[in-house]
């Protein structure tokens, strides 16, 4: 089956000013630089683009400015995900209008409702417009996880397409592949080449906005029956996930500070999150220039 929204998808930081205003010109800039480095998906407004500090309209202008700068090179996937399901629904038309070609849509976070209303508000979304469905399971932020079962009704759904799953629950992965058609995603760095090598479509990557290259040759060297050398490659980017990953900050605050040492567009996080100390963004940069260097 080809991956409904492309195999190596990054999610993209958004760049602002140094005032933090949304910086569209530098959007359009890194978003021609990771597409032509090998990713044919990028993913908007989603976590590492830092959505929940965006407003609606600022969201609208980010998609309709990525498209103009990378045409049909890639797909956009807006991130559209609430804990509101009207305010969800709105934000896929805007999308639709804005030139997606599909939609990230993260189970509805804070109110915790069950498993029957959450099925109803991805059902509704799916109804509302005529572009196709990436649910998003990442229970450790919302508080809420998709259940296999909830999944597996939803996979009947004919534009609920593709997971972006953060679930951490390997085995319901597998499961889920082998009863439904549905593209799954790893949406963990770490997860990129296991989930590919049990059938998964690609990943959702946000090492790819400092790595785009080196993510992609993972999947590639699995594609050519390289197996061994897919592993290889795999090792080789782990340190860099994990300083991006697994030191306390979000993906967001790490890309940020690592595209600005490489001179590309980032600009400042906004409040609440805070941008990575010197220390910090060393440690970094020391992963990144030996990855680099490999």
């Amino acid at each position: 089956m080809t991956p409904p929204f492309g195999r190596t998808l990054c999610a993209m930081i958004t760049p602002f000013t140094p005032t933090g205003a949304l910086d569209l010109d530098g959007a359009q800039e890194l978003a021609d630089h990771l597409v032509t480095r090998g990713c044919d998906g990028l993913v908007l407004s989603g976590t590492t683009g830092e959505s929940p500090t965006t407003t609606d309209a600022e969201k609208s202008a980010l998609v309709t400015a990525v498209r103009q700068a990378i045409g049909a090179r890639a797909t956009i996937v807006a991130g559209i995900g609430t804990p509101d399901t009207l305010h969800t629904v709105e934000l896929a038309r805007e999308a639709e209008k804005s030139g997606a070609d599909g939609l990230l849509v993260v189970a509805p976070y804070y109110s915790r409702p069950p498993q029957d209303a959450i099925e109803a508000h991805f059902r509704r979304i799916a109804d509302a417009t005529n572009l196709p469905l990436a649910l998003y399971d990442i229970p450790a932020r919302t508080g809420t996880r998709i259940e296999p079962d909830t999944l597996l009704r939803l996979a009947g759904h004919p534009r609920i397409v593709a997971v972006k799953d953060c679930s951490y629950d390997f085995l319901a992965a597998q499961k889920i592949l082998s009863r439904t058609d549905l593209a799954y995603y790893a949406g963990c760095d770490e997860h990129n080449l296991a989930l590919y090598a049990v059938g998964g479509a690609g990943c959702v990557s946000t090492a790819a906005n400092v790595a785009p290259g080196h993510v992609r040759a993972v999947l590639d060297a699995f594609d050519a029956g390289e197996t061994a050398r897919a592993a290889r490659l795999q090792q080789q980017v782990t340190p860099l996930i994990e300083a991006m990953m697994s030191n306390g900050l979000p993906g967001t605050v790490t890309a940020k500070a690592l595209l600005t040492t490489q001179g590309l567009p980032a600009g400042p996080v906004r409040p609440p999150l805070r941008p990575a100390d010197r220390e910090t963004t060393d440690g970094l940069r020391a992963a990144y220039d030996v990855l680099t260097a490999a």
